[in-house]
């Protein structure tokens, strides 16, 4: 790796700083509490270029890679913004991308401009309430019609922005599961659209990062025209599987911002607040912790740059961007989690923000995969053990 300071890197952190200084914690914590999609943000983003900054240039994006993508997520995680600024941008940033590798031109030149000067919003449905990471259990089915449609039943969970958005990536069975050869066979990847009387959208009341709502969508029978279909029938678990990879190095970045923002906080709270005649960071029982946190930020964010510069070269990073996924959901918790703890009884109260924080934070120990399905990655395909699933 080329560890040689890259000035496109510290502009892109510069700027993306500049935009996120409009927003401050009063604002996010206004939108979470009133439940209210950071319009104001996002159309910021989307004006300076960021929503689209990976999206290649022939279909008007930035064409840039994913460690750029992921330097923008961080420093909207960092700026306060947390899950809720990042969830506001992060499908547009990468969700587009088995369009991109898989689509047909037709469909990369419909959607594609329109997702990356923000006009487009793209939601993802892929989980379900009785399958969950076990995706080859999913029971929505896509029906072929005479005419080469498709007509789609079912129920998906935690679809975020379902409520903004207008077209859903959406897995389906087109195979039932006991008539393939492999679990994995069988699902089709569907750009659908949701403003349909078809389509029923419930949001999920949940603890956490609410200006971006996760919703319940019931299909049914949603008709999908065959062109709307991404790549071929039965191919779309596959599809998916391309990006798990930048997926994971784009949360892990997330983390990774979410707990250098709880790290300053704590820290800039230990320096001013005085009891028994001192400030609390002189003590070690505060200041250890906070050292030892700065130093997992620093590791995870060295697994974040070397996931991504191997994943942007086409190099195989399944080890990395896991690992780098792991080690940032862990730490960015333990930053938020001890910025509650040295706030004491107020970081409790929502004027702290750290609240926030530990509230969005713990989401990443779940999302998009859980701590023990990465570990259970590495005791199988890195170390070698027996199969525990």
């Amino acid at each position: 790796m080329d560890f040689t300071p890259d000035p496109d890197e510290e502009l892109i952190r510069e700027t993306v700083r500049g935009v996120c200084a409009r927003f401050d914690d009063a604002y996010w914590s206004e939108r979470d509490a009133r439940h209210e999609f950071p319009w104001a943000f996002y159309g910021a983003m989307a004006d300076g270029g960021w929503v689209g900054i990976a999206i290649p240039e022939a279909y008007g994006g930035g064409g840039r890679g994913i460690n750029e993508a992921s330097v923008v997520l961080e420093e909207v995680a960092a700026s306060g913004a947390a899950m809720n600024g990042c969830s506001a941008v992060h499908l547009s940033i990468f969700g587009m991308h088995p369009v991109v590798l898989h689509g047909s031109e037709e469909m990369r030149r419909a959607y594609l401009p329109r997702v990356a000067n923000g006009d487009l919003h793209v939601a993802f449905g892929v989980t379900e309430p009785d399958a969950g990471t076990d995706t080859p259990s999913i029971k929505t089915r896509a029906l072929r019609e005479p005419d080469g449609s498709y007509r789609i039943r079912g129920r998906k969970v935690w679809t975020s922005k379902a409520l903004e958005a207008e077209r859903v990536l959406l897995l389906c069975r087109t195979t039932p599961l006991e008539e393939c050869a492999k679990r994995t066979d069988g699902m089709t990847l569907f750009l659908a659209p949701l403003r349909d009387p078809a389509v029923t959208i419930t949001p999920i009341p949940k603890a956490g990062r609410n200006a971006v709502a996760s919703c319940e969508v019931v299909y049914d029978d949603l008709r999908v025209e065959e062109a709307d279909r991404v790549g071929e029938e039965g191919r779309g678990f596959r599809y998916l599987v391309d990006g798990l990879n930048a997926e994971r190095i784009l949360i892990a970045s997330e983390a990774l911002g979410i707990g250098k923002v709880a790290l300053r906080r704590a820290v800039a709270y230990a320096k001013e607040r005085v009891v028994f005649g001192r400030p609390i960071g002189q003590n070690q029982a505060v200041a250890f912790p906070l050292a030892e946190i700065h130093a997992r930020l620093w590791a995870a964010e060295g697994m974040i740059r070397r996931a991504a510069w191997m994943l942007d070269r086409r190099m195989p990073c399944g080890e990395e961007a896991n690992l780098a996924k792991y080690l940032a959901a862990e730490a960015g918790f333990a930053a938020a989690d001890h910025a509650v703890q040295v706030h004491g009884g107020f970081g409790y109260a929502e004027e702290y923000h750290v609240a926030r924080y530990w509230r969005e934070a713990r989401l990443m120990k779940i999302a998009p995969i859980t701590q023990e399905l990465v570990l259970a990655y590495v005791s199988e395909h890195v170390l070698g053990l027996p199969r525990s699933y």
